[in-house]
């Protein structure tokens, strides 16, 4: 039996409720990550192999034992090459550098903005470099997402380098099935709709997503992040504070308000979800590559290089936000949405992706003899995942702002704590060092009293004995 060591949060088959989701942050930060980690899971698991979640830990200490026990490691990512994942990439870069076993990398990416400025990206250089000089010192190729983290990764003098796109599209493998199935969007039709924090500079999104809202009273908010869940889940204090924004990150916006908005904890209850509803759009790549998973058309906004360029590598519909006014209208991006393009290239885009499995040693569930994953499928129908989350609420009025308030309080106070703890041990370091500074010291004092010493003695001999050769008292 093949071991497959998977850089994956958690198994497609663990359940995991709402507030260990939370307190595990299964999602490691974006619920995306479920979808690409659960096609790769899928991709990877063949009738000879096992495909084991690593929970996303990179520690160089596991190194032999990884070495011993798989036969390979398979890391999924998505937008890694960013400043805030510096951290985790050289945590990363350690493992591999450690590892014997073949270290494939499926779709990685590179983030700037729109116009794929490499001068953003100058930063990451150093770590970007020695991460794929690692990965390739033990694998054929790596796989990037578009065509901006292919010319960041030649920039930097890598040419061993495949776009191939991101795993999620190739969740049902050559199959994708996307069909516009209404003349015109009305205020009757079910739209849902999804945002990205990140995106708030990029352009309005907080005013799409209200004009929006009064046009469409069935529009439901799809969010992704651990934050999200937590506001579902705990609530918040907007209601003490009165913070409110255009964007749904109060519990004071409207979509909260009235209980349009839902997180889903697995792959599979977010993609049937997304088969009730007419049109997906909004910033998230993830949130609308599982709605054209369900079969519904999406949109995309994109608002910096790793979303453009996978909408551009896969043909999906797609508009830049900053060309966006704030009362850009849903009807508009569906009447204009156009999926031919993406449909006809799907089956030569999947041809590469499979390819590249191969060329990098990997088996997967298409080749001749598999079951195309259809094992795997009957055990996502059989398994009963938790519904969706949604923003709970109680009888007693103010109690969600109460209990909110009081959290934020907790948090603040253990952030506080925390702050406290680091800064107590930056002070021990330093009056540590301080000590052993003071100990250098005392000991190079007594070197040079002692030395001084030896000196003004031999000085006293010489000058004692010329007095004494002067009264010849000495020869």
């Amino acid at each position: 039996m093949t071991r497959v060591l998977l850089r994956s949060k958690k198994d497609p088959f663990q359940i995991v409720g709402p507030g260990a989701a939370i307190e595990r942050n299964i999602f490691g930060n974006n619920a995306g990550n479920l979808i690409f980690s659960q096609a790769s899971h899928k991709t990877l698991q063949t009738a000879g192999t096992e495909v084991v979640a690593n929970g996303f830990r990179a520690d160089a200490a596991d190194a032999d034992r990884i070495n011993e026990e798989y036969d390979a490691f398979v890391v999924p990512l998505a937008n890694a090459f960013r400043v805030s994942f510096i951290g985790h990439l050289n945590d990363l870069s350690s493992l591999i550098e450690k590892l014997t076993i073949p270290v494939v990398v499926l779709g990685v990416g590179a983030q700037s903005d729109l116009d794929y400025d490499l001068g953003r990206m100058a930063p990451l250089n150093e770590p970007v470099s020695r991460f794929v000089r690692a990965v390739l010192d033990r694998s054929a190729t790596i796989g990037v997402r578009g065509e901006f983290t292919e010319k960041y990764l030649h920039s930097l003098g890598f040419n061993d380098v495949e776009v191939i796109g991101c795993p999620s599209m190739f969740m049902y493998g050559e199959h994708l099935d996307v069909a516009k199935g209404l003349g015109e969007l009305t205020s009757e039709n079910a739209i849902a709709v999804n945002a990205s924090r990140s995106a708030l500079g990029a352009g309005d999104v907080g005013g799409i997503i209200t004009s929006n809202f009064e046009r469409y009273p069935h529009m439901r908010y799809f969010a992704q992040e651990t934050k999200d869940l937590e506001l579902l889940y705990w609530g918040d204090n907007s209601g003490v504070t009165g913070e409110r924004n255009r964007m749904p990150l109060h519990r004071t916006h409207p979509l909260f308000q009235e209980n349009r908005v839902r997180v889903h904890l697995d792959p599979a209850t977010w993609i049937d979800s997304l088969r009730d509803y007419d049109f997906s759009f909004g910033t998230r790549i993830h949130g609308n590559i599982t709605a054209l998973l369900a079969g519904t058309p999406a949109v995309v906004l994109c608002h910096d290089s790793r979303t453009l360029e996978l909408c551009r590598y896969f043909d999906i519909p797609h508009r830049q936000i900053r060309h966006l006014s704030p009362d850009a209208d849903a009807a508009r991006m569906y009447a204009e949405a156009d999926f031919d393009a993406m449909h006809d290239g799907h089956a030569e885009r999947f041809a590469r992706y499979t390819s590249f499995l191969e060329k990098n040693g990997l088996e997967h569930v298409y080749q001749d003899g598999e079951d195309r994953g259809a094992a795997f499928e009957e055990r996502v129908r059989s398994t009963a995942y938790p519904a969706g989350v949604d923003a709970w609420s109680s009888a007693e009025e103010g109690v969600s702002a109460r209990i909110g308030w009081l959290r934020r309080n907790h948090a603040s106070t253990v952030d506080k704590a925390s702050e406290l703890s680091k800064r107590l041990r930056t002070v021990e370091k330093a009056a540590k060092q301080a000590d052993q500074r003071v100990q250098n010291l005392e000991k190079r004092l007594k070197a040079l009293e002692k030395s001084a010493s030896r000196g003004l003695y031999r000085r006293l001999r010489r000058t004692a004995g010329r007095v004494l050769r002067k009264l010849g008292l000495r020869h």
